[in-house]
């Protein structure tokens, strides 16, 4: 039997756990409604980079005058916080999108997000090597669980062709991706950036590196007005274009940092695996893009996964805060 103490360390360690969980699957949700509202974009004739643009570089117009309010009350960054802001813009909201949309040009969308979300098996290895503590076995297990999962829910049927730049650009995605829940987070850092701050700069940073791309011709930008489909009903291009941004984007983003600060990289970057699941549900509903048998087990996997990872990296936290209290009392 589990002893009093050992139950008391766990309800600590979860205690944080839990309270991240709901801005975590606030910003899943969010980010897995990106998909749907942009296909009613691009079936109108939108370029994906366009879709981008409106959407970081909108999230930055909505969030300037919110921003500049509050840096008259916290004051200016240093410049070791601008530096962080400019390389969260450039890798996690600019570099990432790049990546994934050059991916999809050589392979399937489904291969292409499951190279994207290798990034907690990857968050895990970092941690590992970087802590030189190898994750708990209920870590492991969970991974490996949430990942199946995935495979199911993207439904990786018919000729998988593996092309070997797009495999390359895939697991570009994924560093991105890393690089996002890593920088998002407080561990280490010494004067932690207000999330506002943080959304506000990088989508400024990240909608002017995207414009740029296109003005050079990296990337075709295009865009067109007139009326697209959402769930089956002919609205204006307006309505998707404010969803993207004020939901996929603003709201995404804000909740995803907090998240990140409460969970740590390593299990934010799991709960995140939910976003697909979200996906599925959006394109179901706006799309009607129905799941199978197969999506369904798959969603109920990468659920059970996450609890596992939560459940295992919360005994984990108890422990060691445990032996450094143990070890503080002995000197």
């Amino acid at each position: 039997m589990m002893t009093t103490a050992v139950l008391a360390r766990e309800r600590v360690g979860s205690t944080g756990l839990s309270a991240g969980l709901l801005p975590a699957l606030v910003s899943a949700t969010t980010f897995g409604l990106a998909g749907s509202l942009a296909r009613s974009l691009l079936d109108l004739g939108w370029s994906p980079a366009a879709v981008v643009v409106a959407r970081v570089g909108g999230a930055f117009l909505v969030l300037f005058l919110p921003c500049l309010m509050l840096l008259r009350r916290i004051g200016l960054p240093s410049a070791r916080q601008s530096g962080r802001m400019v390389v969260y813009g450039l890798v996690p909201v600019a570099l990432a999108q790049l990546c994934y949309f050059s991916s999809v040009q050589y392979l399937s969308i489904g291969v292409a997000l499951l190279l994207e979300y290798l990034a907690p098996v990857l968050l895990i290895g970092w941690h590992w090597a970087r802590n030189r503590r190898r994750p708990a076995l209920r870590v492991l297990l969970g991974a490996g669980l949430a990942l199946a999962g995935l495979v199911l829910v993207l439904d990786l049927t018919g000729d998988l062709n593996l092309n070997p730049v797009g495999v390359a650009w895939g697991l570009g995605a994924a560093g991105c991706l890393c690089v996002y829940f890593l920088l998002s987070e407080e561990a280490g850092v010494s004067a932690p950036i207000h999330p506002l701050l943080l959304t506000t700069v990088s989508t400024g940073v990240g909608g002017l590196v995207i414009i740029l791309l296109g003005i050079t011709g990296v990337l075709p930008v295009t865009a067109r007005t007139g009326q697209t489909l959402v769930a089956g009903h002919a609205v204006t291009w307006l309505l998707p274009a404010a969803l993207l941004i004020l939901i996929t984007a603003v709201l995404a983003y804000l909740t995803g940092i907090v998240a990140i600060r409460v969970l740590g990289s390593s299990v934010a970057s799991f709960v995140a695996l939910s976003e697909v699941i979200f996906a599925v549900i959006f394109a179901a509903v706006l799309l009607g893009q129905h799941p199978s048998l197969t999506q369904l087990v798959g969603g109920g996997l990468i659920l059970t996964g996450i609890a596992v990872v939560q459940r295992g990296e919360a005994v984990q936290t108890a422990d060691r805060r445990s032996t450094e209290a143990d070890e503080a009392e002995v000197d």
